[in-house]
């Protein structure tokens, strides 16, 4: 047994998580401490009802002794450039919890994706936007009252579809698009996950 897992153990330190699924907080099965692409911690592991993968952002006592990597770099030149086909995930930092498992969902059905990284409002990238958003194809735009407010997630889905590229709704809460992706297709993650998740996948792969 590893030293984390020894740690988790002694402390007896449930961790919960909220499952998109069971539409549920839960207490995570086999909890690992991770980080995400901007080097923020979280914790990964199972839901004990669906069995589905549920994330937790933030540190917890998993993460002691752990050292935080260094965020992914993503404005170099020398950088390697996103598959034209990888799915732009645009969230705001309030649903990261639920976009980090839905992009660990859409991974393990085979679709490349990249995350919206909500910190680089004040950035000023060559050309005017993020490099991925003008790399990738796709973009999964995720509908919650809090992302309709967000300035960045709208820089975003405007610049999608300014370049006539693909968007589809992931819908978190009972809530209207805005007009101008209103004709999107949207699929309710929140009513039905599985079934809204499969849909998604046809949409994207089209």
């Amino acid at each position: 047994m590893n030293d984390q897992a020894e740690y988790y153990n002694e402390e007896d330190e449930a961790i919960e998580a909220y499952c998109v699924r069971c539409k549920d907080t839960i207490e995570i099965e086999n909890p690992k401490a991770v980080w995400t692409r901007r080097g923020i911690p979280a914790t990964k592991g199972e839901c004990p009802d669906c069995g589905g993968t549920v994330f937790r952002m933030g540190r917890t006592a998993l993460h002691s002794g752990e050292s935080r990597p260094a965020a992914v770099q993503v404005a170099t030149n020398t950088r390697t450039k996103l598959a034209q086909d990888t799915a732009y995930i645009n969230f705001t930092e309030a649903d990261s919890e639920i976009a980090e498992q839905l992009a660990d969902d859409l991974q393990k059905a085979g679709i490349a994706i990249w995350l919206h990284d909500n910190g680089s409002e004040d950035v000023h990238w060559a050309g005017g936007v993020h490099p991925a958003l003008s790399e990738c194809s796709r973009m999964v735009y995720v509908l919650s009252p809090q992302a309709l407010y967000s300035e960045s997630v709208e820089a975003a889905w405007k610049f999608f579809k300014g370049k006539g590229k693909r968007i589809v709704i992931a819908q978190l809460a009972p809530v209207d698009p805005p007009d101008a992706i209103r004709r999107s297709p949207r699929f309710d993650l929140a009513a039905d996950y599985r079934s809204a998740f499969r849909q998604m996948i046809q949409a994207l792969s089209q």
